[in-house]
């Protein structure tokens, strides 16, 4: 199955500068929600003196990953729940208390271990849903590694304002880093087979969840339920067999006038027969083939692919292949040898190590404004 569909990305605007840019999406199609919501993104910063932060030589800025495709995921309100949840029902009280609504602040986004930045586009989105007055600049874009102590970004604006976004700007961006880092490891790791993450994602997260996986390098699987037939275990039991389910799906398809991706779940070579058998027999929309757990583990910490390989093999690109089960960044090159299609990892989203990134109010300027306000 090709990748769900995602935005077609600008070309670079030649008039930036090189490490001054902004992110924008043009919308794929009318029944994606939330990006006909993506809003008019924010002013650069005015230029103005100060010290030369510690990030990589200057580059133009790369064309942005737009996220997924999805026809009822609200992105803007995934937002709004989670700035919610620190709002409550009176606000930022820290700040109320001790920072005047009229005081400004430029903060800094400093990468705190090494990694592949992700987030930076929905960053944008969340501090001009907080304040559209805030200005943002960013020196690196989705999808480049940073090293730690890098500086990559800045915002400007109502300080209270930065603060009510930071914690949620933050979590986004540290998650979705995190994901695009280990996609990104096990994407080269797995070449020439591509990369696809899973279902197991953070509930009500999972457009931003696989949205990191494509800035890491990787492929989408399904989204949901409704963009995919997967024919899974407990499907094939229910239908009393192999043979069975992909006929009620190739006869459910025909009656609904569906034409979508439709995917099987083998374990056995004997059921690779089994589907080969039926597809060479029968009319069928069958686009894909799972050889699931088909990765054997070792005692010694290896694994055995000579199963895998036996059935992508048996295949022959008659559909495509995709390996399932026993998938971590030690064994994945060696499932990607045997020549199969796709390669899945829940581990991408379920066990997801955040990608530590700071956002520090610039102390000098801060001092020198409360030095202000106290006068004042």
């Amino acid at each position: 199955m090709p990748g769900i569909p995602t935005a077609p990305a600008p070309p670079p605007d030649s008039s930036l500068l090189a490490r001054r840019h902004r992110l924008q999406f043009s919308s794929p199609s009318p029944r994606s929600n939330h990006q006909r919501l993506l809003p008019t993104l924010l002013p650069r910063l005015p230029a103005r003196p100060r010290a030369a932060p510690m990030s990589a030589e200057a580059r133009a800025p790369a064309p942005p990953v737009a996220p997924p495709a999805h026809p009822t995921y609200d992105l803007r309100g995934v937002i709004a729940l989670a700035l919610s949840e620190d709002a409550g029902d009176r606000g930022d009280v820290s700040c109320l208390a001790t920072i005047p609504s009229d005081v400004e602040a430029e903060a800094t986004f400093i990468a705190k271990a090494d990694g592949v930045i992700a987030g930076i586009s929905l960053a944008d989105m969340i501090f001009n849903q907080v304040d559209p007055s805030l200005k943002v600049e960013w020196f690196e874009s989705d999808g480049n590694y940073v090293h730690k102590g890098l500086q990559f970004g800045k915002v400007y604006g109502c300080a209270r304002s930065i603060i009510v976004a930071e914690r949620v700007v933050l979590n986004f961006m540290q998650r979705m880093s995190g994901i695009a880092t280990l996609t990104k490891a096990m994407s080269d790791a797995a070449r020439p087979a591509c990369i696809l993450e899973t279902r197991k994602t953070a509930p009500g997260l999972r457009l931003v969840d696989k949205w990191a996986v494509l800035i890491g390098g990787g492929k989408n699987h399904r989204l949901g339920l409704f963009d995919m037939v997967m024919i899974k275990d407990n499907h094939i039991s229910v239908a009393g067999g192999i043979a069975n389910a992909m006929r009620s799906v190739d006869q459910f398809l025909e009656k609904e006038k569906l034409t979508i991706p439709v995917e099987v779940e083998t374990r056995t070579i004997e059921e690779v027969k089994d589907v080969l058998k039926y597809a060479a027999e029968n009319k069928t929309s069958l686009t894909r083939i799972m050889l699931d757990n088909m990765v054997v583990p070792l005692p010694n910490g290896d694994v055995d692919v000579a199963m895998l390989k036996d059935a992508v093999q048996l295949i022959n690109g008659r559909f495509e292949t995709e390996a399932s089960g026993n998938v971590t960044i030690d064994t994945v090159k060696k499932i990607g040898e045997t020549g199969v299609t796709y390669i899945s990892s829940g581990a991408l989203t379920h066990s997801v190590k955040a990608l530590d990134i700071s956002l520090k109010i610039d102390t000098e300027l801060a001092l020198q404004v409360g030095r202000r306000t106290n006068r004042a």
